[in-house]
């Protein structure tokens, strides 16, 4: 006779390693689905075990002990106030008794079970917003553009903001900003560098936050199967907000250069970091983009496209020779990419010009004025 045929008890089930694979990873190794239909008694214990080990695996960060005491406390209340109604009318064995109040008592139990598990699946599942219930509250005819390569791409918006999107990522924005806001819509990551405006704010949403700022740089890291949103300024200042669809917080969090938000998807909450050098996750993803310096004095045009080469991971074809000669001072740290190179073919002078086309760069210049 297999063993499970002698189990009367919820912990008998619970130490059987084979029940365990069985309920938590649809493993049904020793039959134990056809073994449990087999007997509608031994059907209701397997549930009430299935029951309490799934529980057990929900983690409890969304239950407070006070709200745990509270509804323990309840259940005992029910279960006294039951007693106390049924005693002096009726007499029971005290076998009889203990199985009723026990039946009585894990009723109740598996009956907040149930809502307790309800409510954190649902608070999940409402709590997590997806980049496709963003872009389907746009109205405005979006662009999307996925990164399915294994480097960054650089993305030109109309306003002349570019952004840097990382491998396994992908970005919805209009053709044309209109409106008094620009705004675009992440899922996974991306460096942005924003054109100044301050009458036209630029709102990233990403998840379950929105980064709102007139013109800096800053990156985001918003991936859907993730547990944390977070952003880090380079230059600027921006200001996170979550989103209205997670719930109806006015939370304001404001940002300074070499300042990043961690946005804990678990419980909603805003960590905010102000010294990154100290946070080993954050100083390990920092890109080249982000610690390059774009200040030049002095410095010879070739190393200036070298540098951007390296910051954004582009390929920049120039004229060497007509430009072996060429110094510039000047500084690029609060532009956006097209800003940088219009700069750079200005200053430059003699009819120097840019075209980008992807991650490709094409120089056309006379030489230095």
């Amino acid at each position: 006779m297999q063993k499970r045929n002698n189990y009367t008890e919820i912990e008998d089930f619970l130490d059987d390693k084979s029940f365990q694979l069985w309920i938590l990873s649809k493993i049904d190794e020793q039959g134990w689905e056809e073994w449990t239909l087999e007997n509608r008694q031994r059907a209701k214990l397997v549930q009430d075990a299935r029951l309490l080990l799934l529980a057990m695996k929900v983690p409890v960060n969304n239950i407070s002990s006070s709200e745990l005491n509270t509804a323990l406390q309840s259940t005992w209340i029910k279960i006294e106030e039951k007693e106390s109604t049924k005693k002096g009318n009726q007499i029971y064995p005290i076998k009889y008794l203990r199985q009723y109040w026990i039946g009585i008592a894990a009723t109740l139990f598996f009956a907040f079970l149930s809502v307790w598990v309800y409510h954190y699946q649902y608070n999940i599942n409402h709590t997590v917003v997806t980049y496709n219930e963003l872009i389907e509250d746009n109205s405005e005819g979006l662009v999307e553009q996925t990164n399915n390569s294994n480097k960054p791409q650089i993305i030109t918006l109309s306003d002349g903001s570019s952004v840097l999107l990382q491998p396994n990522s992908k970005l919805s924005y209009p053709k044309i900003f209109i409106g008094n806001e620009r705004k675009v819509y992440l899922s996974g990551e991306g460096f942005f560098e924003i054109s100044k405006n301050p009458k036209r704010p630029f709102l990233v949403y990403a998840n379950e936050i929105i980064t709102k700022v007139v013109g800096t740089s800053f990156r985001v890291r918003a991936y859907s199967d993730q547990p944390n949103v977070e952003v880090l300024v380079r230059t600027g200042k921006v200001k996170v907000i979550s989103n209205e669809l997670v719930g109806n917080s006015k939370e304001e969090i404001v940002l300074l250069p070499n300042q990043a938000l961690r946005f804990l998807r678990s419980n909603l909450h805003f960590n905010k970091i102000t010294n990154i050098t100290e946070d080993k996750i954050l100083v390990s993803s920092v890109g080249n983009i982000e610690q390059l310096s774009f200040e030049f004095t002095d410095i010879p045009v070739a190393q200036i496209f070298k540098t951007i080469e390296q910051a954004y991971l582009v390929d920049i074809d120039f004229p060497k020779d007509k430009l072996k000669d060429c110094h510039l001072t000047t500084s690029l740290s609060d532009q956006p990419l097209s800003e940088k190179l219009k700069i750079i073919c200005k200053s430059i002078g003699n009819e120097t010009s840019f075209e980008m086309n992807g991650n490709q760069i094409v120089i056309t210049s006379q030489g230095c004025n």
